[in-house]
């Protein structure tokens, strides 16, 4: 993360399976079965750029979420839609979640923290990550994977994956700006 992308960790933690993923339902019906809530989800690798690309979608996701304007039924599904660039849910499934044949994901969690009404009426919840790993540590156990040290990178395969462009020879910041403009048109497509 550079100077100007001073921001906490999401609470996203990398999972590397035992081996590529040969049946997504079974992979999310471990999820299901084993998390605390709906707000712990799993997110295809790539599908993440950054700290900033994460917060960014999370806080589109709760302005949705306290205005009742959500396109999906619940918080993970819409982080999904959001981060995908579409209001097709199905797409979102597609493009943001797991996949067979993926070798790791993001097992990530939503905050339900308050946003505020005004502008700079904000904090990020500094606490959020380290508050919950345990329990994301818990869930790699369960899935069988083991727990990966890197953080969200931007990469132009990932925005292929979201079904985004990405310009031949682009930067990293140039590839991160793509990320969060897909991430903006997420309820004009």
């Amino acid at each position: 993360m550079d100077a100007h992308h001073l921001v906490p960790w999401f609470p996203a933690w990398g999972i590397k399976f035992s081996e590529p993923v040969k049946n997504v339902f079974s992979i999310v019906s471990i999820i299901n079965e084993w998390r605390s809530s709906n707000r712990w989800m799993m997110l295809a690798y790539d599908a993440a750029a950054s700290e900033v690309h994460l917060w960014t979608a999370w806080y589109a996701l709760r302005k949705n979420e306290v205005s009742g304007e959500m396109v999906a039924k619940t918080p993970d599904a819409e982080f999904l839609r959001l981060v995908s660039g579409t209001r097709q849910i199905n797409k979102a499934f597609e493009r943001a979640g797991i996949a067979i044949d993926d070798n790791c994901a993001w097992i990530v969690m939503l905050p339900d923290s308050e946003i505020g009404d005004g502008f700079g009426e904000f904090s990020i919840p500094l606490e959020i990550y380290n508050e919950s790993t345990d329990e994301a540590i818990s869930l790699i156990e369960h899935l069988g994977g083991s727990l990966m040290t890197n953080r969200p990178t931007p990469t132009a395969g990932g925005l292929v994956r979201i079904g985004a462009d990405c310009l031949e020879g682009a930067k990293i910041m140039e590839i991160e700006d793509l990320f969060m403009s897909h991430l903006a048109l997420s309820d004009l497509r």
